[in-house]
């Protein structure tokens, strides 16, 4: 497929009638989500891409067990529905979801039972930025981005008419069956896509088996349409996306919640549940409440070389979502979250100006979020935040110096509750010192302010998921970070590696602290609170290419969050990991891999938090590719958790109740014509 000249950059498509059709060939290893369209090594700051036969080995139903993997990244599971990326010990809001550039506009920052709308098996590459100089998505964004890059909007004509891919999938732990089609076809100026997933998976075997975690299903089917004109010069496209997920709330614990006096909240016993809703399917008679989902969503993207006299590229990114999830216990719909959201970004690449090359550009989003039902602890909210950014780069020498900055304005509406208005400003500063060849030693300084969402700010009530009742403080103000980063790498040759130490001390540092108050039930009352924090780490990973045929590659990661003056650790932290991981190919187009990590014993712990065990880890993969007359196909066998470890994940809030999914073998067939 020839692709034009923008296809991982950055443009805006605002004059079609001045368009041709013949595309060009990019570099798929540029970062589309650097903004300034750069190769990893030559960052201030970390990036990991996962393309190509490492993201196909890779991918599971959720982004963040796709992810795990990366130094640095874990998933903050919630079953097999749920599984967010955290990055750095920082999860939520702090990690920022994007879809080519623009939110993923779901409701998943709410709540850790919340999914994210991104489907893994769609995606064809995942980028992920760490740290807090990502500040073109948003100052809040202190842990990092994650974008996903899709087809569903076609950015080239394929060169002989058409082509697509077709996938089968299954697995053992949980008796999952997975399909996944695309097809691209044009003709002209002109492309269409068409492409899709159904995903069906049982409850999963953990330890012991043949025991199950009861209620951890996981049925998706996601659908797309898209098409684009395509020209030299750029495209303009726009899609339609339809995505329908029901999966098993784990840990879920109903119980009558009631207010014993001013913010005094007491639960009582478990009790049936009595009030109105629609009956539902089979899930409905099983004791385990269950989550039924659905996102309807619209995306234009645009981009255009040559916009205007002193521009060189242009780029638009507008998303808007209609979504809402029911939340069914005892065939009863027990609580309904709606968000109606759009987000819209535009980015202008201008000309070398006195030796700086930058990106400028403003992003505007709206949400509309309301939660109707037993929970319904947090009241209907319209979000406002719009933002102003510029990023500029500087190269002289074996020397690149880079500069940032966001202006944030943010308002709040909250039906029966005071509105909140915040500002914030973030910057960031760093150079890529190239003092040999083959290495670079990338520094950056920043300061990022976050602003206080809307559940932070009005929560109170009863969370039934989490097994908590949520107290918010309008009064919270914008938390501010000074961070500190210095990465080495070694970007060529047999030895490759990147090694990196961060610093971040968060002033007002905005966390769900455990009052210790035990409220009945098995409940526990958080509260929403402010204090200085400070999180410091290391990851990195070096691979050595033995030979032709085989490379060994060492990877791991450290973190801690801390309260400063002496307030214990923060929860939620996840232990350290340590790995080695062998790649060999063998004769007749064989690739294997076998990977074996450990995952220590966590220990510091925040008040009233529990400790959690450590682990050992051990995977294996085989992969063929080969060739059926005019399309390529690979068939994968991949084995996880092969010692079948009882492992728990830290930074869930289920983590006590909830063990994570025993040995597993996934087959799978892909073709691609």
């Amino acid at each position: 497929m020839k692709r034009h000249p923008l296809a991982w950059t950055f443009g805006l498509s605002l004059v079609p009638a001045v368009w041709a059709s013949e595309p060009l060939e990019l570099e798929s290893t540029v970062v589309s989500a650097s903004a300034l369209a750069k190769k990893p090594h030559e960052m201030t700051t970390p990036a990991e891409v996962l393309e190509g036969d490492a993201l196909i080995l890779r991918r599971e139903a959720t982004l963040g067990e796709t992810l795990e993997g990366l130094p640095g990244v874990r998933s903050a599971s919630f079953g097999a529905g749920v599984g967010r990326p955290l990055i750095r010990g920082q999860q939520g809001a702090r990690v920022k979801m994007l879809s080519d550039g623009v939110d993923t506009l779901d409701a998943s920052s709410v709540s850790p039972d919340h999914a994210v709308s991104s489907e893994p098996l769609l995606a064809e590459r995942i980028e992920v930025l760490k740290g807090p100089a990502t500040l073109l998505y948003g100052g809040g964004a202190i842990g990092g981005v994650v974008n996903t890059i899709d087809k569903k909007v076609p950015t080239a004509v394929p060169e002989k008419g058409y082509e697509g891919e077709l996938e089968l999938r299954a697995n053992s732990v949980a008796n999952e069956g997975s399909g996944v089609f695309g097809i691209t076809a044009g003709s002209g100026n002109l492309a269409v896509r068409v492409e899709g997933v159904k995903r069906q998976a049982d409850d999963y075997e953990i330890h012991g088996s043949p025991s199950k975690q009861e209620g951890s299903y996981n049925d998706t089917d996601t659908f797309s349409l898209g098409a684009s004109y395509i020209g030299e010069r750029g495209y303009l496209g726009a899609a339609y996306s339809e995505q329908n997920n029901r999966y098993g709330l784990l840990g879920h614990q109903h119980a009558e919640c009631h207010l014993d006096g001013p913010a005094a909240w007491h639960c009582g016993d478990e009790h049936e549940d009595e009030h109105e809703g629609e009956e539902h399917d089979e899930h409905a008679e099983e004791g385990v409440p269950y989550v039924d989902l659905r996102q309807y969503r619209w995306d234009l993207r645009g981009e255009l070389a040559d916009p205007l006299p002193g521009f060189e590229r242009a780029r638009l990114r507008v998303a808007h979502s209609d979504y809402r999830h029911e939340e069914i216990e005892g065939g009863k719909v027990d609580t309904r979250f709606d968000n109606d959201a759009s987000d819209a970004r535009l980015e202008l690449t201008h000309q070398p100006l006195f030796g700086w090359h930058g990106v400028l550009g403003g992003q505007s989003l709206r949400r509309d979020f309301e939660a109707t039902g037993e929970e319904a602890y947090v009241p209907p909210t319209i979000t406002r935040n719009h933002a102003l950014f510029l990023l500029e780069e500087y190269t002289a020498g074996a020397w690149r110096y880079e500069v940032g900055l966001r202006h944030e304005w943010q308002d709040i509406e909250a039906e029966g509750r005071p509105d909140t208005d915040h500002r914030g400003t973030s910057f960031s500063a760093g150079a890529v010192w190239s003092f040999a060849p083959e290495y670079s030693l990338g520094f950056s300084l920043s300061r990022s302010q976050r602003l206080p969402s809307a559940e932070e700010l009005y929560a109170d009530g009863p969370h039934a998921a989490t097994r908590t009742v949520e107290l918010g403080d309008p009064e919270l103000d914008e938390e501010t970070s000074q961070n500190l980063e210095l990465t080495l790498r070694k970007f060529a040759g047999r030895t490759t590696f990147s090694l990196t130490l961060y610093r971040n001390q968060v002033d007002d540092y905005i966390y769900a602290a455990d009052t210790g108050r035990d409220i009945g039930s098995g409940y526990r009352e958080i509260e929403y609170r402010q204090e200085d924090a400070l999180f410091t780490g290391v990851e990195g990973e070096v691979r050595f290419q033995a030979s032709d045929a085989t490379a060994v590659t060492l990877f791991g990661d450290q973190v801690r969050g801390k309260l400063l003056d002496g307030g214990g650790d923060l929860p939620r932290i996840p232990a350290g990991r340590l790995g080695v991981r062998f790649d060999h190919a063998f004769a007749s187009r064989l690739d294997g891999q076998l990977e074996f990590y450990r995952v220590d014993h966590q220990h510091r712990l925040a008040d009233f938090e529990t400790e959690t065990s450590g682990y050992s880890m051990l995977g294996a993969s085989l992969t063929h590719h080969g060739l059926l007359r005019h399309a390529d196909y690979q068939v994968y066998l991949k084995g996880d958790n092969l010692l079948d470890e009882k492992a728990r994940d830290h930074s869930s809030f289920i983590k006590d109740d909830v063990v994570q999914p025993g040995r597993n073998l996934t087959l799978g067939v892909r073709m691609t014509f």
